[in-house]
């Protein structure tokens, strides 16, 4: 974790969904450890890499015989698995004081998340949180974290400069991508640290968020 209190200036934030706003860790494990199971695998194998990118993806890297079609019905599959399944959604520590402060503050901010319309409003709702204005979701992109693409349509949506961007990650595939999007990238619970973020919290209580006359965004960190 970041030990020292530090504060970073920015033009807009980049945040992705889960992990990092909404805890969904006991949906996604359910639902990956039954596909894990089903298809011969160890489940702690398959979530060491599940987390923070498209299913598709995934599978394209544990089933690589596979074809990019089966890939993607087998994950139209599980999305509509996980978009039925709430039990246990919650919001991330100091998730809703966060985004109810970037609202008041009118600072520029969008989600970018791997999970397509359906299932980011679903669970953003389940969590009690306001789901961003602007938001690139898996229908926007072509290829997934680490993939840097949501990442830079992000910040070209919000018109700001990839550098003058800070992004908002748990899993090292959404950090990778950050940081392959030349933005600093807060990593957030306990994935993120071992991933390389510019900074790391336990959550997002340990976040505060100042904007200042000129419309720059302060991030005091810890």
């Amino acid at each position: 974790m970041t030990a020292t209190p530090t504060v970073l200036p920015a033009r807009a934030l980049l945040l992705d969904m889960d992990g990092t706003l909404v805890n969904s860790d006991a949906v996604v494990e359910r639902i990956w450890r039954r596909w894990a199971a089903a298809h011969g695998f160890d489940g702690d194998e398959v979530m060491a890499v599940a987390h923070g990118r498209q299913g598709h993806a995934t599978m394209a890297e544990l089933l690589p015989e596979r074809s990019v079609a089966e890939n993607r019905a087998d994950n139209a599959r599980m999305l509509a698995e996980e978009t039925a399944d709430m039990d246990g959604v919650v919001p991330v520590p100091g998730a809703a004081a966060f985004l109810d402060s970037l609202i008041s503050a009118a600072a520029p901010h969008a989600l970018v998340t791997s999970a397509d319309v359906a299932l980011s409003t679903g669970r953003m709702a389940a969590a009690g949180l306001p789901y961003p204005e602007v938001r690139v979701t898996a229908e926007n992109v072509g290829a997934s974290k680490p993939d840097p693409e949501g990442f830079l349509k992000g910040a070209a949506e919000l018109g700001v400069d990839p550098a003058d961007c800070i992004v908002f990650e748990d899993s090292g595939a959404g950090i990778a991508a950050g940081l392959a999007a030349g933005m600093r990238v807060v990593g957030v619970g306990p994935r993120a640290g071992q991933h390389g973020p510019t900074v790391h919290v336990p959550d997002l209580t340990a976040v505060r968020v100042e904007v200042v006359a000129s419309g720059e965004i302060l991030l005091h960190i810890g």
